[in-house]
């Protein structure tokens, strides 16, 4: 069975996953950032959804 690349939600609500581009849309558009934002983010703190949204929050 192929993935159904049009649901983009995420099977995993408290991680940030960067696997897939339309998981990388759904958290760009969730957050209000870029990919290169968000990818920095991950990179910094994890890939927790918590620490990335604090890590995003001063911006």
């Amino acid at each position: 069975m192929a993935d159904d690349k049009t649901n983009i939600g995420s099977t995993d609500g408290d991680r940030v996953s960067l696997g897939e581009d339309y998981e990388i849309l759904n958290w760009t558009r969730s957050l209000g950032v870029s990919e290169a934002e968000l990818r920095e983010a991950v990179d910094a703190v994890g890939n927790s959804v918590d620490a990335v949204r604090a890590y995003l929050k001063p911006r």
